[in-house]
């Protein structure tokens, strides 16, 4: 007997009107744009993939939830459900909310990042890597190589690499590393998981030197599932047991409930030692607002709690990833090279594969987001040289490894027909390829430029 085919675990109730363009009204859109992508009006975008952070449709029961939301400036009903949530499912005590992750990421660093610290993690993406560098620390990537081949299909491309970690600490000292950060799954990295094992191993190198683990949990529940999916001995468990035992290794976490909690804005920090959550109060209530709020009203509160519980039930996850992976095999059986195994919330398109005559310095990645917009209307986002960053001492260009186009997807809004003209849309470039070339940049920020960077064609 045949399996069945992977459907939706829910209904649509409301649609929400799109408008399309004319691929002459696309070119001159994003020439006014200044070739950024972030620059874009969002009415002006059919397909918008820029990220699948805080743009997920809510359900019916986080809609109600709003109608829950208890606004009291200190003690609300609603942070007190948030914070039961948190320690039912990911097992920690302290809860500090946020207006979002990279705001998570402010408070906790600010009480415990110090100018020349060293961070070691599995590719940090850009806030983190930002928030590091903006207070004069190094973060070192220490992923496994394997993550640098891009067809390779390991399982685990997300792990950090247990001997680089060991090396690090070596190198510098335990003394000068605050943390270590594991981004589960690991967005830079393609949208790769980490194993349980590698969580495992790197908590025990952790406890070993007398370091702290954190967690990066954007999409912790994406990592979950594909620990159910792939790593031996967890196929009979729930996503909810696989949660509960991978934050068991972390000593606290920072999370952008915009993704896996599928809400518009928030986040979290939540921690198992109390003294540094006395400590981060500090910084919670100059940054963000009173610890029980830190920049959240309670409605959003409400929808998070329901959120966390809905995204950790493997059907709306094998649904939520079989979308993305459909969008994968398109893509691939036109011959256009990605990142594989295709992660859990995006796909990533090999832009240094795609444009082989685009040197990195002329960001390649870029011109092939802004093709994708004048060729099909479709919004997505670059993770390559211009996301890098410049070093911050000698203001050079720091190409990375790997050069990509990232679609992500956001949760529950578009269908697979969409899909298939997002596929269609690269297929068109893929055709004439050789004929695009590079960008220069006329105007950056001095760090996270590719948000407001300006380009012009060369």
């Amino acid at each position: 007997m045949s399996k069945m085919p992977y459907s939706e675990p829910w209904r649509i109730k409301m649609v929400e009107p799109l408008k399309t363009l004319s691929r002459e009204q696309r070119v001159a859109k994003i020439a006014a744009a200044e070739y950024n992508l972030f620059n874009l009006a969002a009415e002006d975008v059919y397909i918008d993939l820029l990220t699948d952070s805080g743009t997920g449709a809510m359900s019916d029961r986080q809609w109600s939830a709003l109608m829950m939301g208890d606004e009291s400036y200190a003690g609300s009903r609603s942070f007190l459900r948030m914070k039961e949530t948190i320690g039912e499912l990911l097992g920690f005590p302290y809860v500090l909310p946020t207006h979002q992750g990279r705001a998570a990421e402010n408070v906790l660093f600010s009480a415990t990042i110090k100018e020349g610290d060293i961070i070691p993690g599995n590719a940090h993406f850009d806030t983190t890597k930002g928030h590091i560098e903006y207070r004069k620390a190094i973060p070192v990537d220490c992923t496994i190589e394997i993550e640098e081949a891009i067809s390779a299909t390991y399982p685990f491309k997300g792990n950090i690499d247990t001997q680089k970690l060991e090396a690090t600490i070596a190198k510098y000292g335990a003394e000068r590393i605050p943390m270590v950060i594991h981004t589960v799954t690991c967005n830079t990295g393609g949208g790769q998981p980490v194993s349980m094992q590698n969580l495992s191993d790197v908590a025990a190198i952790c406890k070993k030197h007398g370091i702290p683990l954190y967690f990066d949990s954007a999409r912790f529940a994406e990592n979950a599932y594909f620990i159910k999916m792939r790593e031996q001995g967890y196929q009979d468990k729930s996503i909810k047991e696989i949660v509960k035992e991978m934050f068991s290794y972390a000593d606290g976490m920072t999370m952008s409930a915009k993704k896996d909690a599928i809400i518009n804005i928030g986040g979290f920090i939540a921690l198992k030692d109390e003294n540094l959550y006395r400590e981060c109060c500090t910084y919670s209530i100059i940054f963000e607002g009173f610890v029980t709020y830190g920049g959240m009203s309670g409605r959003d509160m409400e929808a998070l709690s329901s959120g966390l519980m809905e995204s950790t039930e493997f059907d709306y996850l094998e649904a939520r990833i079989s979308q993305v992976e459909y969008l994968g095999k398109l893509i691939k059986e036109l011959g256009i090279p990605i990142v594989e195994p295709v992660g859990g919330h995006a796909v990533y398109v090999d832009a240094k594969a795609f444009f082989p005559q685009i040197p990195q310095t002329q960001y390649p990645a870029q011109v092939l987001g802004v093709a994708l917009y004048e060729e099909a209307g479709v919004r997505g986002v670059e993770i390559g040289t211009v996301l890098a960053d410049r070093d911050p001492v000698s203001r050079q260009e720091r190409p990375p490894k790997l050069e990509l186009l990232r679609l992500a997807i956001p949760r529950r809004v578009y269908t697979d027909n969409h899909i298939q003209v997002i596929a269609w849309g690269l297929g068109e470039i893929w055709k004439k390829r050789e004929s695009y070339t590079g960008l220069k940049i006329t105007w950056e920020a001095p760090i996270m430029r590719h948000f407001t960077a300006r380009f012009a064609k060369l």
